[in-house]
């Protein structure tokens, strides 16, 4: 009868235990004394990824072509405390992405996060526009993260790819950036694959139709109001993305919070390749 007692306290003790631990468990994404590089960073989903790393705590480094826009960016990521390098890089310039990536673990005193987001943003099926998206939307992303791997491998970190879900699909308006994003979501598998005996987990986020102000589908809302009524009634959540959901996915990749997740593409488009 005793025994039996104890047992039965002992368990009420355990459950107890538990209840408590679960209380406790808040997930809590800190980026504190991590230095982060967003390629790319300067509006749009790259501003807000560069803003939600610095309200996490990180040291940010931006970059883009447009200087009004970056000294906008600049100026918002100092104002959350942590340090900040800003400068100009056109991304489809092998060289000067080099020197930039170099510049900005320089300047932060190391890398722990890249964040590829650059994009041309190429519509055109021609010359031109496929050789933009192979520039930009591709080469930038390889040539940044070839850049990266020796500041990267001081003490492992994280590679995350800002892709699409045209990647995921057929693209029939914008084959080259479609095509681009695709083999974007592939090369993530293979450097993933590539670099986890270094430690580096390298993943990929694919947005579907996000709106901001001077954006694409801004744009689009007002020159092309046929194009954008029929993409919205495709969503299935009604609405178009917002910057700020697509940077909450990429600040979980490349938390400590998906430590075991490498390789991986993160479709953030509110259902709307279900749609």
């Amino acid at each position: 009868m005793r025994i039996g007692l104890f047992i039965t306290a002992i368990m009420h003790r355990v459950r107890r235990i538990r209840a408590a631990d679960t209380r406790g468990a808040v997930m809590h994404i800190s980026f504190t004394r991590r230095r982060v590089v967003v390629a790319g960073g300067s509006r749009g989903i790259g501003r807000s990824i560069a803003l939600g790393f610095a309200a996490a705590g990180a040291d940010v480094a931006i970059c883009a072509r447009g200087l009004e826009r970056l000294r906008q960016t600049e100026a918002e990521l100092r104002n959350l405390g942590g340090a900040v390098h800003a400068s100009a890089c056109d991304l489809a310039d092998g060289e000067a992405v080099a020197q930039w990536i170099d510049d900005a673990g320089d300047a932060l005193g190391g890398i722990d996060v890249l964040v590829n987001n650059a994009s041309a943003f190429a519509r055109s099926d021609d010359e031109a526009g496929w050789g933009a998206s192979i520039d930009v939307d591709l080469m930038a992303s390889v040539r940044a993260s070839r850049a990266a791997l020796p500041w990267l491998e001081d003490g492992g970190g994280s590679i995350v790819h800002v892709a699409s879900i045209s990647g995921l699909g057929a693209s029939p308006r914008t084959p080259a950036y479609g095509a681009m994003k695709a083999a974007l979501i592939q090369y993530t598998r293979t450097q993933a694959a590539a670099l986890a005996a270094r430690r580096i987990r390298v993943n990929c986020v694919a947005p579907g139709s996000v709106e901001f102000p001077g954006g694409v589908w801004d744009d689009a809302k007002r020159a092309h109001p046929d194009l954008y009524e029929r993409v919205l009634r495709g969503i299935p959540s009604g609405r178009m993305g917002r910057p700020e959901e697509v940077a909450h996915a990429v600040l979980f990749l490349a938390s400590d919070l998906a430590s075991w997740i490498t390789g991986q593409t993160l479709v953030v488009d509110g259902g709307q390749m279900s749609g």
